[in-house]
């Protein structure tokens, strides 16, 4: 996983085509990036984050932001019944256990790799500049 302004991107590798390709996640708003090489598809998703940002400004909208910390579970009516009797009796919300139960088990889940790409200096033939395809998808614009 790769992070940029506060946004996270995937990237995979397409022997056949020779590329570099990845899509930003946690969003409803559709964005991908690609490149030739790593250091170009790097370069690309800063680019394509950037030009979400100025689209998002030129529409004035506000970016839609990854992750806002709220999802929706679905239990059957018994497991339900159980966990609000269980927060109940310890005077919680019953948020709380659920929090407490996923917690646990993140804990106990190898950490995914991140990488941070903040713009760097590049050396090589390759700068990490427009030179790479990045693209905000109409799904984006149309919004």
């Amino acid at each position: 996983m790769i992070q940029y302004k506060g946004y996270t991107g995937v990237m995979e590798v397409d022997p056949e085509a020779g590329i570099v390709f990845g899509r930003v996640i946690g969003l409803r708003d559709v964005i991908t990036f690609q490149g030739q090489t790593v250091p170009e598809a790097l370069g690309a998703f800063r680019d394509s984050v950037d030009d979400y940002l100025d689209f998002c400004a030129e529409r004035g909208r506000p970016p839609e932001k990854s992750f806002s910390g709220r999802f929706m579970v679905r239990v059957g009516p018994e497991f339900h019944r159980a966990l609000a009797l269980l927060a109940a009796s310890r005077g919680t919300s019953l948020n709380a256990p659920v929090k407490q139960a996923l917690g646990a088990s993140i804990s106990k889940a190898p950490e995914p790799p991140v990488v941070t790409t903040e713009p760097t200096m590049m050396t090589g033939p390759i700068s990490a500049g427009r030179k790479a395809k990045a693209s905000v998808t109409k799904a984006a614009k149309n919004k």
